[in-house]
This record gives C-alpha cells, structure tokens and sequence, in this order.
C-alpha cells in the first residue's frame, strides 16, 4: 500500500461521510474507495443500532448475496465462534483479521471451515467495528480469496483509522432519508418464527411491515438480515440465561422509524422452541436518543440537549448542570452547528418532526394512551 494511495483514499473516505449521502449509497461508494487501499475480493457493510450493536441493514459488495442472510445470521449469533462482530469492538483498534487471529489457522474459526471457505473459497477475513464518539454504527467484513495474500499489519491499522469516517457516514447517513407518508399500522405486527427458522404464523400487517424493511413475499422469501439477526440473539440470550431482551431500531424504505425485538417461547420442557418477533411504529423515547447520538455531540452537549428538548430555558440549564450561562450558550453554538440548525426550535423540529410530522400534517387525533390514532 503506497503511502500516497493511502493518504489520498482516507482523504475520499472522510469527504464521503460529511456529504450527506443515504447510508446505502455511502457504503457502496466507501468501499469502493477502501478497496484501492485495502484489496478485497468481496466484502459485506452492516449498520448496526448503537444500543444494542445488532445488525440492522447491510450492503453486500462483489459475490455476495442476501440468499445467505440466514446462514450469515446462524454462525453470527447461534453458532459458538473465535469471536463476533460484538467481540471486535471491544478490541483494541477494533480490527481482526481471521488468519492473523488464528496463526494462520482459519479451520480454527467454525464460520470459516463449514461456510466461507465452503461457499466462496475466502482464504482470510479482515473485520472492522465501525465507532464514532464511543458508539459502534456498523460493522464492514472484508474478504481476500486465493488470488490475495493474507491482511496485514499494515492494512490492519490503516483500516484502524478509517474506520471512524465510516461510522461518521454511516450515523449521517440514517438521518438523511425523509419520512414519506404515514403507511396504516393496524397496530404492532407479530411473527412466530419456529426452530427450523420458518414463519410459522403471523398476524395481518406483518406481511406489509417486512416489505417496509427490505423483505420480500412471506414464506417465499428469506426476512430481512436485521430480523433474522434479531431471531439469532434472542436464541442465543435464551441460552446464556440473559433477562434483557434483543431490540433494535429500523428506517424503513419511507425512511420511518420502527422498532423490532424478539421474544423467546419455551416449551414444556425447558427448551426454546420458537421466536416470536414483533414490529412497531417507534415513539419519541426510543428514538430521541439515537438522533441525538448521531449528531455526533460530546457527553456535556448531550447533557444539554436532553434539557433543551424539555423545554428548559438556558438559565436553569446552567443551574442544573453547574456552568455559567456563557457556556451554556458556548455548547449550543456547538450543537447548532453539529445539527445543522439555528435555533432552539429548529433543532426540537429536527429530532422530533423527522418521524412525526406527517402525521401532524394529517391532523391524526390522539388516542386515550397519548400516542396517535392509526390513520383511516
């Protein structure tokens, strides 16, 4: 890797990430930036939800095909391995390279022997976690094939630092799709998905809510990798005993805001038998922070925000948060520009009218609950 090359490709990553592309187009255009620097046979990008660090889209570049998706979900949460995407973030400079990892071992890794040397005959795998101010936004998985050496040191710490301008474009590029029109929810959608990972049954509107996240027809269709992950790590918290529950938070193709966890059934003798899945409109608790986070804000100016969001005037924010007001004032100026807004309203305008200003253009009523009524 020439340092000239090197240099100019971090330069067109970092460019990349501030230009405020959708998150699948700036995928597929850093990797094919990243590949003049790091050659790669095939290579597969996940954005990942910053709470929980699971799946929820990915972009697949050279052979790879979604027809895997169950297969890739299977030896990511269910099947013990050396270690998981989860596992390199946790890494110092949150990159792993197979063969590196193993001594040059691969057969080592269960993922490897029965399914990527299988399946495309790979020789060597390069992950990265892709973090952004202490928050892990995706994962890209990087693929060499006999026609390449194994990853090196080298390409493991330039893929060190770029990784960041990843995760930048990547928390860019989930806010830049604007909320279309409000679909009919009919309520949360369920699906009951049994040990062979066949639907086995689900309630009317899951067909529609699949589709909303990339899925095809039911039953003739693999799910969407997100919920097929999600299905993945509930089995896999039901076997290590963990009371919390998996969850993540999905955009739809109208770029609306859902929420999906996964609830392991038992049956009489102990065992986990099917995964019940469920799909609904996200509300304010639950996305609030994610915008929040994805305007890339320092913990104090988070803090800020919080009470800014609740309505608190800049004196007792100071009081609240022990600073003077010209600080105070200082770290909004900051968040301003972070947002892309200019004043206390617009930024309330752009972390809550994303996802529900239409339907307050629509004049939808409010039900007894406080939530809105499901559009005629």
């Amino acid at each position: 890797m020439a340092p000239t090359t090197a240099e100019r490709v971090r330069d067109q990553i970092e460019r990349l990430a501030v230009t405020g592309l959708d998150w699948p187009t700036f995928a597929s255009a850093a990797l094919d930036v990243l590949n003049r620097a790091v050659p790669f046979t095939s290579a597969c990008l996940a954005t990942a939800d910053p709470a929980t660090e699971l799946i929820t889209g990915t972009v697949k570049w050279g052979e790879l095909r979604d027809i895997h998706d169950g297969e890739w979900a299977r030896f990511e949460y269910e099947v013990p391995d050396l270690y998981t995407f989860q596992d390199v973030a946790r890494r110092p400079g949150h990159v792993v390279s197979l063969r590196a990892e193993t001594d040059g071992r691969p057969d080592r890794s269960v993922r490897f022997a029965e399914f990527l040397r299988p399946s495309w005959g790979y020789t060597d795998e390069l992950r990265a976690a892709l973090r952004a101010d202490g928050h892990t936004w995706g994962f890209f998985a990087l693929f060499r094939d006999r026609h390449h050496s194994e990853f090196t040191a080298a390409e493991h710490e330039f893929t060190s630092r770029v990784a960041t301008a990843f995760a930048i474009g990547l928390r860019t590029g989930l806010l830049a799709t604007a909320v279309g029109t409000v679909p009919v929810s009919g309520g949360p959608a369920v699906l009951v998905i049994g040990p062979d990972d066949e639907i086995c049954q689900t309630s009317l509107g899951a067909a529609d809510r699949v589709a909303e996240l990339g899925g095809g027809t039911l039953g003739e269709s693999p799910l969407p990798l997100a919920l097929r992950s999600l299905v993945g790590a509930a089995r896999r918290f039901a076997a290590e005993g963990r009371a919390v529950l998996p969850k993540v938070r999905l955009r739809t193709r109208s770029g609306q805001w859902m929420i999906a966890h996964a609830s392991p059934l038992l049956a009489r003798d102990g065992h986990t038998a099917d995964v019940v899945v469920t799909i609904e409109e996200a509300r304010p608790p639950e996305i609030v922070p994610l915008v929040v986070a994805a305007f890339g804000l320092t913990p104090r100016e988070r803090d800020v925000v919080r009470l800014v969001l609740q309505g608190v005037g800049t004196g007792e924010v100071a009081k609240t948060l022990h600073m003077s007001t010209y600080t105070v004032q200082d770290h909004l100026k900051s968040i301003f520009t972070k947002a892309g807004v200019r004043s206390r309203r617009e930024l309330t305008a752009k972390v809550f009218y994303d996802q529900y200003a239409p339907r307050l253009a629509g004049a939808m009523g409010l039900t007894p609950s406080g939530w809105f009524a499901d559009p005629a």
